[in-house]
């Protein structure tokens, strides 16, 4: 979670548009972990994740004139996410693994796997495994925003594209799933 308050963040990002370097720095320093950990909820490739955030950020770098950004962690969640579709659109199209089983294998695993190898009870890692994969590949993204990452729904929507009530409906119905597996 993002320990930096919004005024401190939107007076980095009015800073950096003007033209301030380590504006931009310390921007990076403030999203590049948390950015790291949404992107283990889409792929297990922390190569690619890594790169794809440097990406991100160098856009964003070389295009602060052209681009007015009001909400900066949404605008670097949403284009982290598109930054990996259109690389594993790449990568679909360069091997010989159709785009369902890419899409598959990227939502089976999520934050949620690198949270469980840090824990030291393995009786809790099973427990919490098992209960993550009853969930949709949306509903464990949606879960891992707004219970890991601590996002509000209004990001949230920016970020998945869907709109609120979607959103809200998609957390519910997985807090439901998993109370019926709990029982």
């Amino acid at each position: 979670m993002i320990s930096t308050n919004k005024e401190v963040i939107l007076d980095l990002l009015n800073a950096f548009q003007s033209g301030d370097d380590k504006s931009f720095s310390k921007l990076y320093d403030i999203y590049a972990d948390v950015l790291f950990n949404y992107g283990c909820c889409l792929t297990q490739d922390k190569e690619l994740i890594k790169d794809c955030i440097h990406d991100v950020f160098i856009k964003l770098y070389t295009k602060r004139a052209e681009q007015k950004i009001n909400n900066v962690s949404s605008y670097l969640f949403v284009s982290l996410k598109n930054r990996l579709l259109d690389e594993f659109r790449r990568r679909t199209f360069m091997s010989e693994t159709s785009a369902e089983d890419v899409h598959n294998t990227l939502m089976d695993q999520g934050v949620e796997t690198e949270y469980l190898k840090m824990e030291k009870d393995s009786g809790q890692k099973n427990r919490v495994n098992f209960l993550l994969n009853n969930l949709t590949p949306r509903q464990r993204e949606a879960f891992t925003l707004y219970y890991i990452e601590e996002r509000k729904y209004d990001e949230i929507c920016d970020i998945m594209n869907m709109n609120y009530h979607s959103v809200r409906n998609l957390v519910h119905r997985g807090m439901l799933k998993l109370r019926e597996v709990v029982k």
